[in-house]
């Protein structure tokens, strides 16, 4: 598997631990249906949250929540859309993100960006 996607994989692992450490209900991981994809969809005091996570290893491409472009950030609203639609019982959303910067000898930094909309 190519490093990119191995680092993305860890990434999310890491983020579910952290999620769940700060108290949130993993509702989905990974979710898709046709082209739309969420890395995590859960919640957290009655407000589903629909979570991009961005990891990185190093700052050579700037900070891992820079990779959210606005194209990105478009792409997740529609994806939230798109579960609304099948899920339509939810009354309060939030789109985040969770930036990981992974280092070789220290611990993983995390960088949670709430209500980006």
């Amino acid at each position: 598997m190519a490093k990119h996607i191995d680092t993305g994989k860890l990434g999310e692992d890491l983020a579910a631990e952290w999620l769940s450490a700060n108290g949130y209900e993993l509702l989905h991981r990974n979710w898709k249906y046709s082209y739309f994809e969420l890395d995590v969809i859960a919640v957290k005091d009655s407000v589903l949250h629909f979570i991009e996570v961005k990891t990185r290893t190093t700052d050579t491409y700037g900070h891992p929540e820079e990779g959210v472009t606005p194209k990105k950030l478009e792409r997740l609203m529609n994806a939230g859309e798109e579960f609304l639609h099948q899920h339509p019982h939810w009354q309060r959303i939030q789109y985040d993100i969770l930036s990981i910067r992974l280092h070789k000898y220290k611990a993983p930094e995390y960088f949670f960006i709430e209500d980006v909309s």
